[in-house]
């Protein structure tokens, strides 16, 4: 289903929500929680991946970064 794009190995911590940001990098940002409000993004890791169209982006459970084809009509 899914295919590894650039290892990176992050490692995750609680409360953080992680995503690849417009340059292509690993970014988190804390989440809200209980009528607190969440934090700036701040960069993780630089990969530089360049995003395809038709692809969703992640980071996967081994902290790296990993595409799957989204179906669309």
């Amino acid at each position: 289903m899914a295919q590894k794009v650039a290892k990176a190995g992050v490692k995750r911590e609680d409360g953080y929500l992680y995503f690849i940001d417009k340059q292509g990098d690993i970014s988190r940002a804390k989440m809200a929680r209980g009528g607190k409000k969440g934090g700036k993004p701040e960069k993780v890791t630089k990969t530089g991946i360049k995003k395809e169209k038709g692809y969703l982006y992640f980071v996967d459970k081994q902290g790296d970064v990993s595409r799957a084809k989204m179906a669309r009509r």
